[in-house]
């Protein structure tokens, strides 16, 4: 391949009247005309090349973006699902407690009527108790007045 330096070092010889030999000239021209459209070609080449290049990295550059703005909304949804869930664990929670706050409160409510109930059964056991011992020592009595009379 030509180079610069061997272009600008090039020498032609002479002809007879103080001219340059035209074949030389046409050879050099012809071997400069190649390498140079071999360098067009090549330098065209790499500049599509680098364009392409470009565009995917600007492509890429764009996936990369988007995955990232991704990335930081689904951490965000993560952390709103997690709070939110938090939330509803501790609205549940106090519900229970509430619930369970009013149960214990019904059960004790009804194990104070119930043992109302049994007093009041055992007074009202008393008293027939009472009642019926007071009729048993009547009705002894009784027999033993009807005994005595006979």
């Amino acid at each position: 391949m030509i180079t610069p330096l061997d272009i600008e070092n090039k020498k032609f010889s002479k002809q007879m009247m103080n001219g340059y030999n035209v074949e030389e000239v046409d050879d050099f021209l012809d071997d400069l005309t190649v390498d140079y459209g071999k360098n067009y070609k090549e330098i065209t080449e790499l500049k599509t090349k680098v364009e392409e290049l470009n565009k995917s990295l600007e492509h890429y550059k764009t996936i990369e973006k988007t995955l990232q703005d991704t990335l930081v909304m689904a951490q965000t949804t993560a952390e709103d699902i997690k709070n939110v869930a938090k939330q509803q664990a501790d609205q549940i929670i106090n519900e229970a407690k509430g619930s369970a706050k009013k149960q214990a409160e019904d059960l004790e409510n009804e194990i104070t009527m119930k043992t109302k109930e049994l007093d009041d059964i055992k007074k009202q056991f008393d008293i027939y108790k009472a009642k019926m011992e007071s009729l048993l020592i009547s009705q002894l009595e009784l027999l033993k007045d009807v005994n005595k009379e006979d």
